[in-house]
């Protein structure tokens, strides 16, 4: 009996992962752009925590990551064979 070689296939294409990585890239700059605008006193309100880029950018940084991630699932690698 012959030993067949079993060539393993990756679940995604190359074009899907680096898809994945910039995804992730680009929801991990959402959550950054969320952070920051306390105050270091809890007696003091800082009125910085309702900006634009905390309520409006940031969030829609973050699901346009999702997005980008979601397309990455659903699109199909071409085979090249």
């Amino acid at each position: 009996m012959g030993q067949e070689k079993v060539k393993k296939e990756l679940l995604f294409g190359k074009k899907n992962y680096i898809f994945l990585i910039v995804a992730l890239a680009v929801i991990a700059l959402g959550f950054i752009l969320m952070i920051g605008g306390g105050s270091k006193d809890p007696n003091v309100f800082n009125p910085e925590i309702f900006s634009f880029r905390r309520i409006r950018l940031a969030p829609t940084i973050v699901l346009l990551g999702f997005a980008i991630a979601i397309y990455a699932i659903l699109t199909s690698p071409k085979n090249n064979k």
